[in-house]
């Protein structure tokens, strides 16, 4: 089976920008809860995928730009049919400061996720200039290297001038099946709770076992997993952002238990939760 470049090298750090274009349906199988040390800009240009990110569950469409910042844990479903995609693959390093200065917050855009939305009038400019990236990928001489970084930054700044961002998108494009959002939305509010499958059915109008059914066949992990999911998400989040002992950041996402936690954490990135705080670029 074919395999993906942040596949490949999940924890190796790169040394320069990469680009890969792939067709992805149902049959492709994604790593669980995946992160890398760099940065991954997504850009689907034609179906639809379920991606998980940020403690979020959303549908992914044709135009639609995913910014993926290092150390950020994501997983994509390929439910809908076929998908082609365009991934890039870069370094904080690679980020022009005059051309992050021209999206929203600056410096500040490229420290959490992002969605953003390619209009379809600018999609086919889009399209070929991702293009153009693939082609310089495939004739690796001494110039590649210098050539994808300009690309990037010519990509990025598209992106500045006409993505709309998710926050102006209408706040329901992203969703399919409610009772199932209505699931995950509650989970993501009560995930620091002692949750019930009861409590999360009763907030979809399903029965528990009705509803562990469909969310897995929408989402592609058990109710249980994802609030999992949404813990580590959160607790990795605090263990960069806070002082905290280890214990204590695991107790308030929702953890009982600070050893459990531990076991989770690894298994979930690769790495215990002391050597995540201490391991960022």
């Amino acid at each position: 089976m074919e395999t993906d470049f942040a596949t490949l090298f999940p924890e190796k750090p790169i040394d320069r920008v990469y680009v890969e274009a792939k067709t992805r349906d149902g049959s492709y199988k994604v790593p669980n809860n995946h992160f890398h040390p760099y940065y991954e800009l997504y850009c689907l240009e034609n179906g639809r995928c379920r991606f998980f990110i940020g403690g979020r569950m959303l549908d992914v469409s044709g135009g639609d730009v995913l910014l993926i910042p290092p150390r950020t844990m994501h997983y994509t479903r390929y439910l809908f049919g076929p998908c082609k995609r365009y991934t890039l693959f870069f370094r904080q390093k690679d980020l022009d400061a005059e051309v992050k200065k021209l999206f929203p917050e600056g410096d500040g855009f490229f420290r959490r996720w992002r969605l953003m939305q390619i209009p379809d009038f600018y999609r086919e400019a889009f399209g070929a200039l991702l293009e153009r990236l693939v082609n310089e990928e495939k004739i690796q001489d001494q110039r590649t290297p210098l050539l994808l970084r300009y690309r990037l930054q010519e990509t990025l700044l598209l992106c500045s001038r006409v993505g709309l961002m998710e926050e102006d998108l209408p706040k329901d494009i992203h969703t399919s099946d409610r009772a199932i959002v209505r699931a995950a939305e509650y989970m993501r509010e009560h995930f620091r709770e002692a949750l019930t499958a009861k409590e999360i059915a009763d907030a979809a109008g399903y029965s528990p076992n009705y509803l562990s059914k469909k969310f897995r066949q929408a989402a592609g992990m058990g109710v249980h997993e994802y609030v999992s999911y949404l813990r580590l998400h959160q607790a990795a989040l605090e263990l960069l952002e806070t002082g905290d002992p280890v214990t204590r950041i695991a107790l308030r996402c929702g953890f009982s238990d600070g050893n459990y936690f531990k076991d989770c954490f690894k298994r979930h990135y690769g790495v215990s939760p002391r050597e995540y705080r201490t391991g960022r670029e």
